[in-house]
């Protein structure tokens, strides 16, 4: 019995850590987009603010094992692509990466700077900052940016996704899909 070892997918492990980062960064957004809409001060702005917080540290966890599972054998996209989509996606890649782990580090920073706990399932992460209103007041707008560029670089990976399965008609999408190849 012959076995193809001819990687064409991702494997489980990655597609799942893909997909589940989709839904933690609509939770993400949802919880900042539904925080906006409700008082200040109110119970229910403050919990979707915690669930925020929730979301982003699972996150920043999870970038850390979807970096150790990179290390696998990933599968080619065919037909190969130009080197400078290549180096593009590569370029998307490390921007969404340093999205994923520089947001929830600032947050951390910026709660920390403005002497507020960061919980996480019941723990409390250590303050790595000194309190200064000043720094949490700077640290919020480099997080919010970061996260308004966020928006950004979640729609473009998306849509480069879909443009190579729509109009390119290469398996760069079915790769992360776990379907096999298209005939």
């Amino acid at each position: 019995m012959t076995r193809d070892t001819a990687v064409t997918r991702y494997g489980k492990l990655s597609i799942t850590l893909h997909w589940l980062m989709l839904v933690l960064f609509v939770g993400v957004y949802a919880c900042v987009e539904i925080k906006g809409l409700l008082p200040r001060g109110s119970e229910v702005r403050s919990l979707f603010m915690g669930l925020h917080g929730v979301f982003g540290a699972s996150i920043f966890v999870l970038v850390w094992v979807r970096l150790l599972a990179r290390l696998s054998p990933r599968p080619p996209i065919t037909p190969t692509p130009p080197a400078w989509q290549t180096a593009l996606a590569h370029l998307m890649h490390l921007a969404l990466y340093v999205l994923m782990i520089v947001t929830p580090v600032l947050a951390w920073l910026m709660l920390a700077a403005g002497d507020k706990a960061f919980p996480y399932f019941g723990f409390h992460l250590p303050a790595l900052v000194a309190v200064d209103p000043d720094l949490a007041k700077q640290l919020k707008g480099w997080h919010e940016w970061l996260g308004s560029a966020g928006y950004w670089l979640i729609g473009l990976h998306a849509a480069a996704g879909l443009l190579h399965h729509y109009w390119v008609r290469d398996n760069t999408l079915d790769r992360m899909l776990g379907r096999r190849e298209r005939s």
